[in-house]
């Protein structure tokens, strides 16, 4: 039928799509830093997934260029937030979002490998499920200076940029079609945030 043609050359062209998607994924993965409810992970999975898919150079490139600078300047500015709150009398909602987030628990084991291991400490965060908050607010608690908490925030964003690129790297290998890798991508990166909270609550509390 010919409006099945049309519709194909009226498809946004590859550099179109990029123009539209490095902001939206920049501005998404910021968002997420921010307010750590969208799933970011699952956004640079997809679109390193879409990337694979395209003909223009440097794609896969932009992506992580695109992902690891948004979480970095997401994340500069949550503890830039959170530091205000800390220095101010009575605090901030940003503190308290931050300390909301983070379990006693958590925040305790965050503020021991932070003292045994400093900088190295927010690298992993980055790469652990539901491990940035907490390792974040035992910064703020310790009075991380901005400069100090950057030097480490850097190579964990880095870091953490690559890994889910690579989980979408792997997901799109498998399938032939983008949007079977993106679906793949997305439910590998679900698995990945689900599995220490399922693992928890299997193990059960800790016993003192």
């Amino acid at each position: 039928m010919s409006w099945l043609g049309d519709a194909a050359v009226t498809l946004p062209t590859e550099p179109t799509q990029q123009a539209f998607g490095y902001p939206s994924l920049f501005l998404l993965v910021l968002i997420g830093a921010l307010v750590p409810v969208v799933p970011t992970g699952a956004l640079v999975s997809s679109a390193a997934v879409v990337a694979m898919h395209q003909t223009l150079p440097f794609a896969m490139l932009m992506v992580f260029a695109t992902a690891s600078l948004a979480a970095f300047c997401g994340d500069m500015a949550l503890y830039w937030l959170g530091r205000r709150g800390v220095g101010s009398k009575n605090g901030s909602r940003w503190l308290e979002a931050i300390r909301s987030r983070a379990p006693e628990d958590r925040l305790e084991q965050a503020q021991d490998k932070l003292a045994e291991h400093d900088v190295a400490v927010l690298v992993l965060s980055r790469l652990v499920p539901a491990g940035r908050i907490p390792v974040m607010l035992a910064c703020l608690l310790a009075e991380w200076p901005l400069r100090r908490f950057a030097r480490g925030n850097l190579p964990a964003c880095l870091a953490w940029a690559v890994t889910y690129q690579l989980i979408g790297v792997l997901s799109g290998a498998l399938f032939d079609r983008p949007w079977e890798g993106v679906a793949a991508a997305i439910a590998l990166t679900v698995l990945v945030s689900a599995a220490p909270g399922v693992w928890r609550r299997i193990r059960g509390p800790e016993k003192a």
